[in-house]
Formats: C-alpha cells, sequence, structure tokens
C-alpha cells in the first residue's frame, strides 16, 4: 500500500450531519411539484434524499418524466435557507486543521451549485485544495469520475490517496477509480471509522502526518 499523500472527503454524512437539510430542501421541491413529502421514516427514499445527484433523486421520487421539470423549480429555491439545518461533524474542524498543514484535501459530492455555498458559510474553504460536484463531471458517484478529477486537481495518483465516505456509492466510486476507501460510520468496506478523532489516529498510526 503506498503512502497517503492526500484525502478526499465525501460532504453528506462525513463533514456534515445534513439528513434534515436535505430532506427538507426535497420536500420543498415536491411542494413545488404538487408531490406528496418524504417522511424520514421511508428510510429508503430518505437515503437517496441523502446521497444521490439531484437527477437521479427526482427520478425516484416523481419518474423519469419530471426530472427536467424538477430540476427547474429546484432552481428556483435558495438552499441557502437550508444550510442553518446542517451541522458539522463532531471534531471536523479541529481535524482538518492539522490534517491540512500537511495534505491536500479535497471534497468529492453528489451535491451541485450548494457546496460552495456551504463551505462559506461554515468558513471551511481555505481547508480544501479541491472541491469536486455532480456538475464537474460526466457522471456522478457511484462512478469514478469525480474522484478521478479531485485527484487530478489534487496532482495526485489514485494509489496516493484516501477516500472518507459514508454510503455504497461512495465505496462503489472509490473502488472503480482505484482509490482507497475508509468508510464513516456507518459505510462498508475493509476500514472505517467512527469519527474524525479517529481518522487522524488512523493517518498519525501510518506516519502520514508530520504535525499531528
Amino acid at each position: 500500500m503506498r503512502r497517503v499523500r492526500g484525502v478526499i472527503y465525501d460532504c453528506d454524512g462525513v463533514l456534515f450531519e445534513s439528513r434534515q437539510a436535505n430532506l427538507s430542501y426535497y420536500n420543498a421541491v415536491l411542494e413545488v411539484m404538487g408531490a406528496a413529502p418524504v417522511s424520514a421514516a421511508d428510510t429508503e427514499l430518505a437515503r437517496i434524499c441523502h446521497t444521490a445527484a439531484s437527477p437521479e433523486v427526482f427520478g425516484a421520487l416523481l419518474g423519469e418524466n419530471r426530472v427536467a421539470a424538477a430540476l427547474e423549480a429546484a432552481a428556483g429555491l435558495e438552499y441557502r435557507r437550508f444550510i442553518p439545518a446542517m451541522t458539522p461533524e463532531p471534531g471536523l474542524v479541529e481535524v482538518l486543521e492539522i490534517l491540512f498543514r500537511d495534505l491536500p484535501l479535497a471534497v468529492a459530492t453528489n451535491r451541485g451549485t450548494s457546496m460552495a455555498e456551504i463551505l462559506e458559510h461554515f468558513s471551511l474553504g481555505i481547508y480544501f485544495r479541491a472541491v469536486v460536484t455532480s456538475r464537474d463531471v460526466p457522471r456522478p458517484k457511484p462512478a469514478p469520475d469525480m474522484l478521478r478529477l479531485a485527484a487530478q486537481r489534487l496532482q495526485l495518483a489514485p494509489q496516493e490517496l484516501l477516500f472518507v465516505g459514508d454510503s455504497e456509492l461512495d465505496r462503489q466510486a472509490a473502488a472503480a477509480a482505484g482509490i482507497r476507501f475508509v468508510g464513516y460510520r456507518t459505510a462498508g468496506g475493509e476500514e472505517r471509522v467512527e469519527s474524525h478523532r479517529g481518522l487522524l489516529d488512523l493517518l498519525v498510526a501510518e506516519g502520514v502526518c508530520e504535525f499531528c
């Protein structure tokens, strides 16, 4: 295994607890479309709202024939109003502050334009050398496009990177891109951490961080 020289993060479920924010956002679009809201108790649809890119979400909620109209309705909503419902994961800022001294960091997320607003709202943009969203690539996760582009922007080989994700989409994308995957809490895979501090401990144990 080649030494880790950079870390890529998923956004939702890794950087932030954002399930309620995402569900509120998609339900706002569904209201505009005259469709019934998704309940948090509907675990499969709520999971899709949390992990998939918007075209896939609207396809699952409304059918493929209404995706274009739903995307148009979504474009009329200010996602900024849902950002306060997001909560940074415990220890996130402290660990980012440590890691970015030694390692180039990136975000690879199935979110679209909202990612820039989120990083600005939480003052986290300084830590990430690259931010790749579903708007930057032909195919969202689980395709490897996003991770490959992040690797290019970090100027690192896939074998030199570690991707932290919380979903099966993330695991599949990492495998397809040839990037080492570490599952955050709920994600499967050979390696898993329960917290950002746990990720830091893993990297320290491997001798990755000089200042950790």
